[in-house]
């Protein structure tokens, strides 16, 4: 399947590997990207420029595909160096930055001076015309269902991608939500030229994290997660445990009193317990309402063979067959 974003990023299929903390090494990125998408390292994980340049060489060890880096861009007060971590993704020949967070206007100049294609997470229209606006060749846009940070206008895919095709010029993939042939069919159809997966890449062999992970997310329903932290701006969608019970809780006393310090232990140094300990009740992590869709953990070949035989069988036969008068009586599970 060639579009847009298979020819801007040189891969096979129009499927993108989110960045995730503390899921996004080398050996997802490596796994996806042999498959024929675009696997993602996640750069911040890496907590120095120089770890960040090893495991870029490790991934190099992995896959002769494509690749690429995410880098997210937080508040100035607690900035990682940026611009080590912009030189060690450019010594390591990374052709792909996705970025997130804040925006990355400022760091733009040494990313295109690299030849680096960069697409920016958007949860809005508005983000994704400024991404545009500042330069750069994609975008991808987080509908209200996706995992971590949604944004605070609360728009699901169905509304925001037709949006976004309407206004953007550079293309975008459809992030939140997406996790089988159904996902990218229906991503290409509003506009889409792919998708990408966070969640669903973590319920796979390769996903470097705890079995009791993976676990969790094939028993979880869609209304397994919460929406977190809307009192501070900062709304995040977090998988159902003990300690995000405990986190609404304080929530409901604080109301708009509610500061970050309050909820410290629920979502400080989270991840590392969780990910590599299997601590599933330690915090709050994020996690997408696609959790509903998850019902295996392939490996990130089969699953992406997977998704690309369903999307096929889709649009040639479901879709095809409506227009000749067969579709009606076919069902694509």
């Amino acid at each position: 399947m060639k579009t847009a974003i298979t020819e801007l990023f040189g891969i096979e299929h129009p499927i993108i590997q989110g960045g995730m903390h503390f899921v996004g090494f080398a050996e997802l990125a490596a796994a996806v990207s042999n498959a024929g998408g675009l696997g993602i390292i996640t750069g911040l994980t890496q907590k120095t420029p120089e770890l960040l340049a090893k495991e870029i060489a490790r991934c190099r060890d992995m896959t002769d595909k494509p690749f690429g880096v995410n880098l997210t861009f937080l508040p100035a007060f607690s900035a990682p160096p940026y611009p080590e971590y912009i030189a060690a993704i450019v010594e390591g020949g990374i052709k792909a930055v996705e970025t997130a967070g804040r925006s990355p206007e400022a760091y733009m100049p040494a990313l295109k001076a690299a030849g680096i294609k960069v697409i920016h997470k958007c949860t809005s229209v508005r983000h994704s015309l400024k991404a545009e606006r500042i330069g750069c060749d994609a975008v991808s846009v987080d509908g209200f269902e996706c995992g971590g940070h949604p944004g605070e206008d609360d728009i699901p895919n169905m509304i925001l991608l037709p949006r976004a095709a309407e206004e953007l010029k550079i293309p975008f993939v459809a992030s939140g939500g997406m996790a089988d042939g159904r996902s990218l069919v229906a991503a290409l159809s509003l506009g889409a030229a792919g998708m990408n997966m966070g969640t669903r890449f973590i319920a796979t062999k390769e996903a470097p994290v705890h079995q009791n992970v993976k676990d969790a997310l094939v028993a979880a329903t869609e209304l397994d997660t919460r929406l977190i932290m809307r009192a501070l701006r900062n709304t995040e969608r977090v998988l159902k445990n003990a300690n995000v019970d405990r986190l609404l809780e304080i929530e409901r006393e604080k109301g708009a009193k509610l500061t970050i310090d309050d909820i410290h232990d629920q979502v400080a140094g989270v991840y590392p317990k969780i990910m590599l300990d299997g601590q599933m009740d330690a915090g709050a992590w994020s996690c997408g309402m696609v959790a509903g869709l998850i019902h295996d953990i392939p490996s990130c070949k089969e699953l992406i063979d997977r998704i690309m035989d369903e999307a096929e069988t889709i649009i040639r036969s479901r879709l095809l067959g409506f227009l000749d008068g067969t579709g009606a009586t076919r069902k694509v599970a």
